[in-house]
């Protein structure tokens, strides 16, 4: 990556660990806090958050089409100040209503503020040469959980949940909002581009669907383990301490398998590096399979590995692909059935897991083989009849 774009890549890189780590990341913490303190089970917590996702989903593409119009900087920045409001309301809260409030709000700023506006934001500004620059703010947010979890635990403990969500809506306003809209350019004539917007028409072609297709498969995988993964491991075999120092080794691989794709495999399509990392989670469950619950940290590291690098194909295969031209608008259609399944994911798992228990890895890897075999399917460049 060149010198000028280290500082972009470092400060969506800050940006977007701040956003995943008091969102995304915030109910694996908070959940059952909240619940006890407004009597009502976790699980309401959990409801508001996947209806979260599903709007995030449903946004997607309307943000995607703002951010090809006047660029990520206006976008990032809005989702900064949503995200800080959802945070405070959730802090606020004293009732189901006001969840369920809280959550939407924060499923908007997520809509706006996660990896596939900061995908479509690099996309905006480097066109074809975006790569790297996804790569980069990637290898960054990959220690969202390793920082977020950590803090919002600490917050926990010394001033309370609701503080705690007060503290992160204020980071976001005191450092999110100032590097997103200091750091990031603004986009010429972007008044006039939104004056004389047409909507453009995007055919959900053969490729475009083979693309929706795997990564919903491939993140109804990653939706379910970041949920499940301890019990499922349990279920394997593993001991508890096995499956929660398995579980710690998720970040680093994914990190490690970034690395490697920044490095070695930029030297080809980006179609390549996809393939190979839906084959990683089937890979590590027959580890599993075969060397029962002692295995739980060869697993974790086979599907952090292609967790870490499918994340970064969300951004550069459609790029790759399609090229830059309405690059962010298409990475919401494409990304919208992805956060749909993400969204779905643990429950559908969860009531799996009680009939199937460990076996449920058929499950997953069938999925994740179902991508693979989606990718082997779509082309490096759509057919002109496509």
């Amino acid at each position: 990556m060149s010198q000028r774009q280290l500082p972009i890549i470092l400060a969506l890189g800050t940006t977007q660990t701040l956003a995943w780590a008091s969102s995304y990341y915030l109910p694996a913490v908070l959940a059952d806090p909240i619940g006890r303190d407004l009597g009502i089970s976790s699980n309401w917590v959990f409801a508001a958050f996947s209806a979260s996702l599903v709007i995030s989903a449903l946004l997607g593409p309307r943000i995607g089409r703002q951010i090809d119009l006047v660029g990520g900087r206006s976008v990032l920045s809005i989702s900064n100040l949503t995200l800080a409001a959802g945070l405070a309301l959730l802090g606020f809260t004293t009732s189901i209503a006001l969840l369920i409030a809280a959550w939407l709000l924060l499923g908007i700023g997520m809509g706006a503020g996660l990896y596939d506006a900061a995908f479509g934001t690099l996309g905006r500004i480097y066109g074809d040469a975006a790569r790297r620059s996804i790569t980069g703010i990637t290898l960054l947010a990959g220690f969202a959980s390793t920082v977020g979890w950590p803090l919002t635990a600490l917050g926990l403990e010394s001033i309370g949940w609701r503080n705690t969500c007060f503290a992160w809506a204020a980071a976001h306003i005191l450092i999110g909002l100032p590097i997103n809209w200091l750091m990031l350019p603004p986009v010429a004539g972007a008044k006039a581009a939104v004056a004389n917007a047409v909507k453009p028409h995007i055919p959900i072609d053969r490729t475009m669907a083979l693309l929706a297709f795997a990564f919903a498969a491939a993140w109804s995988v990653t939706g379910a383990m970041a949920a499940h993964f301890p019990r499922i491991l349990e279920a394997a075999g593993a001991t508890s301490v096995q499956a929660i120092a398995a579980g710690a080794l998720i970040g680093p691989a994914q990190v490690a398998a970034r690395i490697v794709e920044a490095s070695l495999l930029s030297r080809y399509h980006p179609l390549v590096s996809t393939r190979l990392a839906c084959l990683t989670h089937p890979l590590g469950a027959i580890i599993v399979a075969l060397a029962g619950g002692g295995a739980a940290g060869m697993f974790a590291i086979f599907h952090g590995a292609g967790n870490g690098i499918l994340t970064i194909a969300r951004g550069t295969l459609p790029l790759a692909i399609f090229g830059p031209q309405n690059y962010a608008y298409r990475l919401g259609i494409i990304g919208a059935p992805a956060r749909m399944a993400q969204a779905g994911a643990p429950l559908a798992f969860g009531l799996l897991i009680d009939a199937m228990g460990s076996r449920i890895l058929i499950v997953s890897s069938a999925l994740s083989l179902a991508a693979l075999l989606a990718l082997f399917l779509v082309h490096g460049r759509p057919r002109a009849s496509e």
